[in-house]
C-alpha cells in the first residue's frame, strides 16, 4: 500500500459568497457550524497558526478541496459517496477513508487532528 497523498474536503462549497457566509456562521452561531474540519483548521477568517506550521512542514502531499471541487476533480463512475467533512487518502489510485466525519467533528482542535494524522500515516507507509 503505497500513500500518495491526503485529501481533506470541507463540508462547505468553494466561492467568495460561501466563505463570507461561512465566516459569519462561525461567529454568529459557533454551535450550529456544520464543519468541524474548517473550524480546527481556520479561524473565522484566518488559518490555525499551529495547522498552517504542520501543513507548511509536513512531508505528507495534502490537497483541500471544498465539497463542490471534491465532486468536480474525483467524479468517478462508481459515484463515491461520502459525508462531508472527510479526509481521504489517495491510495494505490483509488479513495480510503482516513478519518471519517464523525471523528472530524468529534475532535476539539488542530493538536487534536494533527496527532490522528501522525498516528495513521505509519500504517500507509
Amino acid at each position: 500500500m503505497q500513500l500518495e497523498k491526503l485529501i481533506f474536503i470541507y463540508n462547505a462549497d468553494s466561492g467568495l459568497r460561501n466563505l463570507l457566509i461561512d465566516g459569519a456562521h462561525k461567529i454568529l452561531s459557533p454551535d450550529t457550524y456544520e464543519c468541524n474540519l474548517c473550524d480546527i483548521t481556520y479561524g473565522a477568517f484566518t488559518e490555525n497558526k499551529v495547522w498552517k506550521d504542520f501543513r507548511k512542514n509536513s512531508d505528507l502531499e495534502l490537497e483541500f478541496l471544498h465539497k463542490d471541487e471534491f465532486a468536480k476533480a474525483y467524479r468517478s463512475k462508481f459515484g463515491y459517496k461520502f459525508t462531508f467533512p472527510i479526509v481521504l487518502a489517495l491510495v494505490d489510485q483509488d479513495l480510503e477513508v482516513f478519518i471519517k466525519t464523525e471523528e472530524l467533528n468529534a475532535l476539539e482542535d488542530a493538536r487534536a487532528l494533527i496527532g490522528v494524522i501522525q498516528e495513521r500515516k505509519n500504517v500507509f507507509l
